[in-house]
């Protein structure tokens, strides 16, 4: 039934833009703004994630701010095609570059913004990494403007908020994607924007920060809520069947495979033969799949022993 309903309420406010970015309407106004699922580019500005727009009566609360001032200005092109109202408040969803590079931009027009303590360290210790990688990714003319900006409101586990009359209750469970990664729900609409604990259609990349059994309960705390719409940080917003066999099945599966091979005396080269065939058709496998596999081993290798 959630999976009709899903159907049914999801549509597209007019065609993706010239950068990448599609309006889907999720309810009644909730968008999710879906980026591009390939890599940063000089096209997509730095938005290759899905972003949230909840119009309230104070304005908008946008979940994630943009890879970069030029990404944020493309982000608030698609908000006015559905509202004039500013945008008051910007939550971080984590510390990877997309989920806020573009927070000097939306500050500069008033907006609060609000991040998890442990996104913020996170966003702290690898500003300069992140940089680097986007200026040859994306381009320096593309960052031209971008003022990195960390939130002036933060939060350890939980952080509940009215604004507009619309609940938001932020938490942060631990370690996933990235140490801060936190979901912001909606538990009047039973709507999660999951940021990068959940990915759809593109396989996830297991980073040297991430941590695959962290990663997991961070997943089941997510599904607790029981949410009829999970807005993931990457692809299209699905049910939460679809969340769990894209992002919980694979983790659980590389995490169950490795083990096996700790146990069984093998090796880094045993790990890159895992069968992640029934993953394959996610965008991006090619390049992830080995390399993911390879990540879990090097996390789990003396775990398990």
């Amino acid at each position: 039934m959630r999976s009709m309903m899903l159907a049914v309420c999801l549509f597209v406010i007019g065609a993706r833009s010239a950068l990448g970015l599609e309006m889907v309407a999720v309810a009644e106004n909730v968008w999710a703004v879906v980026g591009d699922l390939g890599q940063r580019s000089s096209e997509n500005l730095g938005n290759n994630a899905t972003f949230g727009v909840v119009l309230t009566t104070d304005g908008v609360v946008l979940i994630d701010s943009g890879g970069s001032a030029a990404g944020a200005a493309a982000i608030d092109r698609e908000i006015r095609k559905v509202t004039a109202q500013p945008v008051v408040a910007v939550i971080n969803t984590g510390g990877q570059d997309h989920r806020w590079l573009g927070n000097g931009y939306w500050k500069a027009r008033g907006a609060r913004i609000i991040a998890s303590a442990r996104a913020v360290e996170d966003q702290r210790e690898r500003l300069d990494q992140q940089w680097t990688i986007l200026s040859t990714l994306v381009g320096e003319n593309t960052l031209a403007g971008t003022t990195p900006a960390f939130a002036d409101e933060t939060f350890r586990e939980r952080l509940d908020l009215v604004i507009g009359g619309e609940r938001f209750e932020l938490r942060h469970t631990g370690v996933a994607h990235t140490p801060g990664d936190a979901v912001v729900w909606l538990p009047s609409r039973r709507i999660v924007f999951a940021g990068d604990i959940v990915f759809v259609d593109r396989m996830l990349g297991i980073l040297p920060v991430s941590r695959v059994d962290a990663w997991i309960t961070a997943f089941d705390a997510m599904a607790a809520l029981e949410p009829s719409v999970v807005v993931p940080g990457h692809g299209r917003p699905t049910t939460l069947a679809g969340a769990t066999a894209a992002t919980r099945d694979y983790l659980a599966h590389l995490r169950d495979a490795v083990r096996k091979i700790v146990k069984q005396g093998g090796g880094m080269s045993d790990a890159a033969r895992i069968d992640q065939s029934r993953f394959l058709r996610l965008t991006g496998a090619d390049q992830l799949a080995g390399r993911n596999a390879q990540a879990v081993f090097e996390q789990l290798e003396f775990d398990e022993q």
